[in-house]
């Protein structure tokens, strides 16, 4: 039993993305070029920036990507 408890903890979360990598899924797709990803593991979120390098999505770029999300869907006619 505590075998089996040590090895989850282990293999959950931060330990298994320093060892594997993490899974990155896409969240939200802000425009066609900007998109908000998160690791299926450990929680991990991630944007895009200017250059398309995936950076750590700070509660300062998330305002940012909503007012794109809105300017965006306001050019395209979607709201």
């Amino acid at each position: 039993m505590q075998t089996t408890k040590t090895i989850q903890l282990f293999f959950g979360g931060k330990m298994w993305c320093s060892f594997f990598g993490h899974q990155i899924i896409t969240t939200k797709n802000v425009t066609g070029h900007f998109k908000e990803f998160k690791c299926a593991k450990c929680q991990l979120e991630l944007t895009n920036d200017e250059m398309g390098r995936k950076i750590f999505l700070t509660p300062q770029l998330r305002d940012i990507n909503e007012t794109l999300n809105l300017f965006y869907q306001k050019r395209h006619h979607l709201i």
